[in-house]
């Protein structure tokens, strides 16, 4: 049974997204971005199941990568879409909010292929961008209605869009072995995130993932 136990945790990340999406055609966004939350959450330990277990196949990488289009593709441009129309008095300008999940699938697509993306990513990964866009009717109480002015919602939606199949290499959170010396980078992540989130809560998760991407850029400066 145990081999089986990285799909079980992928279909629940798939399960998640879906019932994201039924929150947000009842018009419910906060628990929508919870099920976004916890669909990450099954991303990541369906992936370290696997490597704990010794346990791949065909079947998996292609179900995970279905479930991530679900959960981080098509959940978040909804949520962004929902942002659009109760901000917009353009008919026709929330669609481009469906960008995200049309990039998201290139993005999956793409890493899907590429053997390179092992101990690095190219681009935004999807979990990433997904936890941005959630993070936004979250905080809008504490950053006031300016964020949330339509012309700012299209610019967050088209910098993204492009940064998911930008050839930027950002650094993965996966954790070979737990030696400082191995995970430097990831362990200052985790360190500077937590911190972020104690002090200023719910406004840290946007703020946490335009720090991952600085981050991840400037250690490819430097190793360069």
């Amino acid at each position: 049974m145990l081999k089986h136990l990285p799909n079980f945790l992928t279909c629940c990340n798939l399960l998640c997204g879906c019932l994201g999406v039924v929150f947000l055609l009842e018009g419910r966004s906060i628990p929508a971005a919870y099920f976004i939350w916890a669909a990450c959450v099954f991303d990541f330990f369906d992936g370290f199941a696997a490597r704990l277990l010794h346990v791949s196949s065909p079947i998996g990488k292609e179900l995970d990568s279905l479930a991530d289009m679900v959960s981080f593709g098509l959940l978040p441009a909804t949520v962004m879409y929902v942002l659009l129309k109760g901000s917009s008095s353009y008919e026709i300008l929330p669609f481009i909010a469906f960008a995200i999940a049309v990039f998201s699938a290139l993005r999956l697509a793409i890493f899907n292929i590429d053997e390179t993306q092992r101990d690095s990513f190219k681009g935004l990964p999807t979990p990433a961008n997904a936890l941005f866009i959630s993070a936004l009717p979250l905080i809008r109480e504490s950053t006031g209605d300016w964020l949330f002015q339509d012309w700012v919602l299209v610019g967050i939606t088209i910098v993204f869009s492009l940064l998911l199949v930008s050839p930027f290499e950002l650094f993965a959170l996966k954790f070979k072995n737990f030696s400082w010396a191995d995970n430097k980078i990831r362990f200052t992540f985790l360190f500077i995130s937590v911190l972020l989130l104690v002090g200023l809560q719910l406004v840290a998760i946007p703020l946490i993932i335009l720090g991952y991407i600085a981050l991840s850029l400037g250690v490819r400066l430097v190793s360069k």
